[in-house]
């Protein structure tokens, strides 16, 4: 684009965000709840840093630091926080999020470091022998990141088949391919109370790690359907490669840093949920564990500390971004229902689905299993609507365009539609009982009534 026309959007982009903020003046001196045309000035103002992230793709740092700019200063001065009001409810809304970005900036910086150790073990030149040498090829790429997720958290998943992808594809990956690898990782861990933040919150909560596994009625089918078109788009676009020649021997010191790692972040996530959970709000045991882990493994394998300030900034971008959507007044859901929980799957590709899951959980009166894969797989459908597709994109930057991703990757949304009908038609809509005392009547009684019965 050239400058000029650059120049111009931009001042257009910052308008926009200006007047919306300027038209919530009157509502706030009446004391009314800032809104035009009955939406919220909050999300308007979202939604033109969304729109400024899909115009402006080569600059989303940018567009994400400028659009946090402007919610937070509209929040000083027309609507506070939930917090309260002023520096000090900012100050407490930061002082409730930061464990949440302090693990997710560890992670993602921390997993850019094991992914490239993995690449480095030259273990996924050897992959192409293991894998056909056609479009099945893609697809059984794909199956085993589904499978790695439900084991793992799915930004590594995510990262790690993105790794081997660049290898048997030769650095030329489809953008539909993309997608799909953030699908698979995404619905590979909607099962999984360990595959998935949103599950493990609802583990931590109390709800029946058994409750959520019928998620994978939806993921499966899903997999089949957005797999099969998305491996036929990376064939004609760069097959994988049959004969990959000579290569190093693998690197298993490289290799076992890299289980290393993965071991000690599983075993500090089980080991605080189970034993500490009241401290899992205060500390980021999770985010430490990965660097203490990287740092310890240092004298067997030096990682290429080259990396770090890339993935620092693309970290810092997703942090902008997961920071704006909790800055929104996402206070109240719909009624409990398959239809709310299906309409949260489309939330969840825009909004942060951490809060959405915090919500529902408040609520009570959900089938968690479908609400897993809803908020879980829903993020797959826009490049940044999960930490997995934000963690690849700082891989292929190409890919941070929602219009190419939208484009290219149709065949997740399809996905998306097909597996919430398929597992609606063989599983139903089954709202759980309320998993802690003292849960909303309301709740209950979504759970007893004939209506939500007849909903199956």
């Amino acid at each position: 684009m050239p400058k000029s026309a650059r120049v111009i959007l931009s001042r257009r982009f910052m308008s926009a965000l200006s007047a919306a903020m300027l038209s919530s003046t009157a509502f706030a001196s009446s004391g009314e709840q800032p809104a035009i045309i009955g939406i919220p000035v909050d999300f308007i103002l979202f939604a033109l840093t969304l729109l400024g992230v899909a115009l402006f793709h080569k600059h989303t740092l940018r567009v994400a630091l400028t659009g946090l700019a402007v919610i937070t200063l509209y929040k000083l001065g027309f609507t506070g926080f939930k917090t309260g009001d002023g520096v000090s409810g900012l100050l407490a809304h930061l002082g409730h999020e930061w464990v949440i970005l302090t693990n997710l900036l560890g992670l993602l910086v921390g997993f850019a470091l094991l992914s490239n150790h993995f690449e480095k073990s030259h273990l996924p030149q050897v992959l192409p022998r293991f894998l056909p040498d056609d479009w099945k090829g893609g697809f059984v790429l794909l199956v085993m990141i589904f499978v790695l997720s439900a084991f793992l958290d799915n930004i590594a998943a995510a990262l790690i088949g993105g790794t081997i992808a660049a290898t048997v594809f030769r650095h030329k990956v489809h953008i539909g391919y993309l997608a799909a690898i953030v699908a698979a990782s995404n619905g590979g861990g909607s099962g999984s109370v360990v595959g998935d933040t949103t599950t493990t919150m609802m583990w931590l909560d109390g709800v029946n790690p058994l409750d959520v596994l019928h998620a994978y009625a939806a993921a499966v089918t899903a997999l089949v359907i957005f797999g099969i078109p998305a491996s036929l788009q990376q064939q004609r676009y760069s097959p994988i490669v049959k004969n990959e020649g000579r290569h190093a021997p693998v690197d298993w010191a490289r290799l076992g840093i890299v289980v290393f790692i993965l071991i000690v972040a599983i075993i500090t996530n089980v080991t605080v949920n189970l034993r500490f959970n009241h401290l899992s709000d205060a500390f980021p045991f999770i985010g430490v564990a990965v660097w203490a882990a990287i740092l310890v493994c240092v004298p067997l394998r030096k990682p290429q500390w080259s990396l770090v300030p890339e993935a620092f900034k693309g970290s810092i971008f997703l942090l902008s971004l997961v920071l704006c959507a909790s800055l929104m007044p996402v206070e109240k859901l719909p009624v409990a229902s398959w239809q709310s929980a299906f309409g949260l799957g489309f939330i969840s590709a825009v909004f942060d689905n951490i809060p959405l899951t915090a919500l529902a959980l408040k609520q009570g009166g959900y089938d968690w299993g479908v609400l897993a894969y809803a908020v879980g797989f829903g993020g797959s459908m826009i490049w940044f609507g999960s930490s997995a597709g934000v963690a690849l994109s700082s891989m292929y930057p190409e890919a941070r365009s929602v219009l190419l991703w939208l484009r290219h990757g149709w065949h997740v949304a399809l996905a998306y539609v097909i597996g919430f009908s398929v597992m609606l038609t063989v599983v139903g809509w089954e709202p759980h009982e309320p998993h802690k005392k003292g849960a909303p009547a309301a709740a209950a009684q979504q759970v007893m009534t004939p209506d939500s019965a007849a909903a199956k």
